[in-house]
């Protein structure tokens, strides 16, 4: 393998692990944002105990996960100048304006806020507390649209030019410089649809969570015998505790999932205008056509794993659709790969010179394999999401006393398997986005594509060996933080709430401190 294949395997693996955290802790931080309004505002006891009690219980989660976030989102920023160096030099200009503006207002801010939240329990009142929490979820919000704002300027360059003395691009006051760039209507396509996809993560992550310990006690109650006072306490954990925090989930995932589908129509339409080829490479849609079918099912001939049009095979289709999708008409013609590809070889040449000065032939199509179905598991995971709503919504109905719980150790284990599904489909959607970018690193913008730089010419110089070593120390040291991540997620996650008691001589509940017992 040469140092250009071995630098993007370690850039897609720490970028696909550290995006892991990142989408919990984005929605995370708001739903626990929520959980302790409720709490504050409540003026019921019980009802303020039990979401401040959930407050505590999610936000300890959310601590860990911010923490590894952190560590691993650094490397990030080092690989473009150590791997990335000819990319770096030459959109450096732009590209680290948003990331400066990440850093400068969204990291500090949450990562302050965060402290204050962590440790002024008891100390700040009440509601200045609880406003640090919200200026958490403001920070990791505000740091998605600086981050997809950089992304974005990737996928459609504006606000800059290339200056022909040295060789860059460079922010362009005449095209509107960084606010072009902080208000590209890809940006603004994207950054909704990430942030939904943030809140889905976080919302099933709780919903499943919450789920689990809701059969764990209602199964316990029946256990014991709901006539007891630890079989009582243990039916109200189930009914007062952890049904109102599912219900709370599901009530956040069907919002996310509604944005999520409005925004992801939105974004097709501007990737079938700005990135033609990724979107008919997502539809393994080889040949221009008009009213184009939407494929479910495709195979690549003779190799199953197929990376061009050879041979494709569409055995499931429904028609029209994909024309649909990309312009809202079931009768619009669509260009296919092969046609795309002599286009791009024309435009822009059949070879393209390599960091080393080499003349390499050019080839304009992504991998299709990988692009087909990173764009098909983006959206089939997300099912189990929907499945997960639904059955938790039917299985919880009712009200007031009447408010059903569930012992169902099905339902109990389907909801702690489809905690990881939306991680998947998040992961599953980047790696659509940039791979289907291929083989452009900045992918010119049809109006003006004079900034662009392919992938070939954007790594750094080094040797392969030098490469080689890095990754497979990031990948053991990821594999360690992994297991560690997880042992202590899943230990928060199994401790669950302790139960309710009253103290005998103020008859107040007591409410229990954030534990860091890691």
């Amino acid at each position: 393998m040469e140092a250009l294949d071995i630098a993007r395997w370690q850039f897609g693996i720490t970028t696909v692990y550290h995006f892991i955290f990142v989408p919990l802790t984005i929605g995370l931080s708001l739903l626990v944002a929520m959980m302790q309004t409720m709490a504050v505002a409540s003026k019921d006891p019980t009802r303020k105990d039990a979401w401040m009690r959930m407050t505590k219980f999610f936000g300890s989660m959310l601590i860990v996960n911010f923490g590894i976030g952190i560590a691993t989102g650094i490397v990030q920023e080092f690989q473009f100048g150590m791997n990335w160096s000819e990319y770096s030099r030459y959109i450096g200009d732009v590209f680290g304006a948003p990331l400066a503006l990440e850093g400068l207002v969204a990291f500090f801010l949450e990562s302050v806020f965060l402290g204050l939240w962590i440790f002024g329990w008891g100390k700040l009142p009440e509601r200045i507390h609880l406003l640090t929490i919200w200026a958490v979820a403001a920070g990791t919000t505000a740091s998605a649209y600086f981050i997809v704002a950089a992304n974005s300027f990737m996928q459609h360059p504006v606000g800059a030019a290339l200056n022909p003395e040295t060789g860059r691009a460079e922010l362009d006051p005449s095209q509107g410089s960084l606010l072009a760039v902080l208000t590209n209507v890809t940006t603004l396509a994207a950054f909704p649809h990430v942030v939904s996809g943030a809140w889905l993560v976080a919302a099933a992550f709780v919903t499943g969570v919450a789920s689990w310990h809701m059969v764990r006690h209602h199964n316990k109650a029946r256990e014991i015998g709901l006539e007891s006072p630890e079989g009582h306490d243990h039916h109200l954990a189930a009914r007062d505790l952890f049904r109102p925090v599912v219900r709370f989930g599901v009530l956040a995932m069907f919002v996310s999932a509604s944005v999520l589908v409005i925004s992801g129509d939105f974004q097709a339409q501007i990737m079938f205008k700005q990135q033609p080829m990724k979107m008919a490479s997502a539809e393994a849609l080889c040949d221009t056509e008009t009213g184009a079918a939407f494929s479910i099912l495709a195979v690549g001939g003779p190799d199953a794993f197929a990376t061009d049009c050879d041979g494709v095979t569409h055995l499931i289709e429904v028609p029209y659709v994909t024309s649909l999708l990309a312009t809202h008409t079931v009768d619009a013609e669509l260009q296919g790969v092969n046609d795309l590809s002599a286009q791009y070889q024309e435009q822009f040449g059949e070879t393209v010179t390599d960091i080393h000065g080499n003349e390499v032939a050019a080839d304009y199509r992504p991998n299709l394999f990988v692009t087909y179905w990173s764009f098909r598991l983006m959206m089939g995971l997300a099912a189990f999401s929907g499945i997960l709503a639904f059955w938790a919504l039917w299985l919880t109905r009712g009200k007031g006393e009447n408010a059903r719980t569930t012992g169902s150790k099905l339902f109990g284990w389907f909801a702690v398997l489809s905690i990881p599904m939306p991680f998947f489909a998040n992961s599953a959607g980047w790696v659509f986005t940039e791979m289907g970018r291929q083989p452009w690193v900045v992918h010119p913008n049809p109006d003006d594509p004079t900034v662009r730089l392919m992938t070939t010419q954007a790594v750094s110089s080094h040797p392969a060996w030098m490469v080689a070593t890095s990754l497979i120390a990031f990948t053991l040291v990821y594999g360690v933080l992994a297991v560690i991540w997880f042992l202590m997620m899943r230990k928060a996650a199994l401790k669950g709430v302790p139960l309710p008691k009253r103290d005998a001589t103020t008859d107040e509940l007591d409410t229990p401190t954030l534990s860091f017992d890691y």
